[in-house]
């Protein structure tokens, strides 16, 4: 029977130390580190984990939201693990599946967590649409392009330099910078007609 921990942040910038920190006391015996969403379950120290897991381990999280960030994913990862006969312990939710008042309150707070988000959600578009019609809304403020845009974009344009040193040039991120290109593209082709 083995401890097993498993960590997830969302990027590989974010640091994993403290989720660490707050399972190390629990005799971790293996661990999985994951640098990605928990929008899914397509994550491969996630998928390692599963591979590993025995009847009577226990895997040790320090909340639900590092598993999954969805009511219906999570639901489907403890089948999996009660399938398998492997325990699951959250240390903020202070929940432990193996006891019928864990599975009840597990099944609980999930609903509760999907609720809520749905809330957010309904309250974010309900404040955005009342600031809009009372004009004050503005969305994200624009990006306005880099003085040395026609330089760099000629350059592109005529294969001198790739996307990646044109955007290093200019830095801007890739979503930005492509847009920029398809602005340019649509006022040549308006300039054109």
């Amino acid at each position: 029977m083995a401890n097993v921990g498993y960590v997830r942040v969302s990027t590989a910038e974010q640091n994993e130390g403290r989720q660490v920190a707050a399972l190390r006391p629990h005799s971790i015996d293996k661990w999985y580190i994951d640098k990605c969403s928990g929008k899914n379950t397509d994550r491969p120290q996630f998928k390692a984990m599963l591979d590993y897991i025995r009847e009577g381990d226990t895997v040790y999280v320090e909340d639900f939201s590092r598993l999954s960030r969805s009511v219906s994913d999570l639901l489907n990862i403890v089948n999996q693990l009660q399938d398998k006969r492997v325990g699951l312990v959250s240390l903020k939710e202070r929940i432990d599946s193996t006891t019928p008042q864990g599975r009840l309150m597990l099944t609980m707070i999930g609903a509760i967590n999907e609720f809520e988000r749905a809330n957010i959600l309904e309250r974010q578009a309900e404040g955005i649409a009342l600031a809009k019609s009372k004009g004050v809304y503005k969305g994200r403020k624009r990006i306005q392009r880099p003085d040395n845009w026609s330089d760099v974009y000629a350059r592109w344009k005529r294969r001198e330099i790739t996307g990646t040193q044109a955007m290093k040039e200019l830095d801007l991120k890739r979503n930005t910078f492509y847009n920029f290109v398809r602005l340019e593209s649509t006022a040549g082709a308006e300039n054109n007609n």
